[in-house]
């Protein structure tokens, strides 16, 4: 069974969805209205950038401030989301000739950090405003994890926690940075492979007089199709059921409650 390869993107769609909450957060200082970078990455890594010393060949800056950094920090399974195994998803394909299966998505989470970094307070404050009455303590976000099955989840985006670093400490040379730390939970789902079979059209039931079905005689065949029989499978439709009587050698509808010859 492992080794079937399948791979819906969903790690991937679930940290873009994230990552797109904050993309359009901005500061506003007098008549000056700043966007606030946004990038994926450690925060480790966007203050190494500032202990750096600036190329004064082309004038570049070490960074700019403030800015919003966010990463994947630990995937753990949901129990408390489990759903029973066995159950699969079924949608029609595009030509309704067959049927798409999936098995239940298993609830898996994923656990973001999210760091504000900021070289005066206002700024950052002025950030955490902007975040924090969204979430009381979580934020619903729908996600098309599985499109070709049309499976829209709700995914809640959990507030943790709310840490504050001010790294005030140092001389004058060194350049201060006002770190605000939020910690997330993002519950997801994931899907494993996607399989077609063909579309059931016909059922047959036969009733015996005993549980030993190798020597009891058949009495009764149930016989049971779309009504119209042309329907596909994602048709609103009914069903035909008709019933063979073995004892007398009849056919008998069970809707019009009349015997046919056989």
């Amino acid at each position: 069974m492992l080794g079937t390869y399948s791979y819906h993107e969903i790690f991937r769609k679930t940290v873009v969805a994230f990552g797109t909450l904050f993309n359009n957060i901005e500061i506003r200082r007098q008549d000056e209205v700043m966007k606030v970078p946004l990038a994926y990455g450690p925060k480790q890594k966007f203050l190494a950038r500032l202990d750096q010393n600036p190329d004064p060949t082309n004038k570049r800056v070490q960074i700019t401030l403030p800015r919003i950094s966010f990463e994947i920090k630990g995937i753990n399974y949901d129990s408390t989301r489990k759903v029973s195994p066995t159950q699969k998803i079924k949608v029609a394909s595009s030509d309704n000739s067959k049927n798409k299966n999936v098995f239940m998505p298993v609830p898996y989470s994923i656990g973001f950090e999210l760091a504000i970094i900021s070289k005066n307070q206002e700024d950052g404050l002025q950030i955490l405003e902007q975040i924090l009455p969204f979430f009381q303590p979580h934020y619903n976000l729908s996600l098309k994890l599985l499109p070709e099955m049309n499976e829209t989840k709700d995914c809640p985006i959990i507030l943790n926690s709310i840490d504050y670093d001010d790294t005030y400490e140092g001389d004058f040379a060194q350049r201060r940075a006002i770190i605000y730390t939020l910690d997330f939970t993002v519950k997801t789902y994931l899907y494993g492979p996607v399989t077609e079979s063909k579309t059931i059209k016909k059922a047959i039931t036969d009733m015996y007089t005993s549980t030993d079905v190798n020597t009891a005689p058949r009495e009764v065949r149930y016989i049971t199709v779309p009504d119209p029989l042309t329907a596909d499978a994602d048709d609103d439709f009914g069903f035909g059921v008709t019933s063979q009587d073995f004892t007398d050698n009849k056919k008998r509808n069970p809707v019009s409650g009349q015997d046919e010859a056989i």
